[in-house]
């Protein structure tokens, strides 16, 4: 079995996150492995409405408060874990702090959307998957919770 060194865990917040933040550090105290964990925020892109300072400043502050509060409870449990708070499309940035630290494994949860609303609001996870030079492992809230 592959040793994991360097885990990543893309979070957004919500419960699959948590779930997944949960296994990640489980997974790192048994490998001894390093945790990242990375938080990406997207600006809306309207055609019709370009991207106003105040709007631009509300979601970069909330970004950094929930990110703040997030590592706080993951340093508690892992203190060496590390942080990363990305501007841009999420998948994209996953991928890129992912060969930035070199992690050999990336932890995250996914809603398990399907049909319809998958189509029209996407998956990262689904994307990262796809992409990642690397395993990912997904996880869905609802199994553990």
């Amino acid at each position: 079995m592959t040793d994991f060194r360097t885990l990543l865990v893309p979070t957004d917040f919500g419960r699959s996150s948590d779930a997944a933040l949960e296994i990640a550090i489980d997974l790192a105290s048994k490998y001894g492995a390093a945790l990242d964990v990375v938080h990406v925020y997207e600006f809306p892109s309207y055609a019709y409405m370009p991207t106003a300072p105040p709007l631009v400043n509300a979601v970069e502050e909330a970004a950094h408060t929930q990110f703040d509060r997030a590592m706080l409870r993951v340093v508690a449990r892992k203190r060496d874990a590390k942080g990363f708070l990305r501007e841009g499309v999420p998948w994209q940035q996953i991928l890129a702090v992912q060969e930035e630290v070199g992690a050999d494994l990336i932890v995250m949860g996914t809603h398990g959307r399907r049909g319809v609303s998958r189509t029209l609001i996407g998956s990262v996870a689904e994307k990262v998957v796809r992409m990642s030079p690397v395993p990912v492992l997904t996880v869905h809230a609802q199994r553990y919770s």
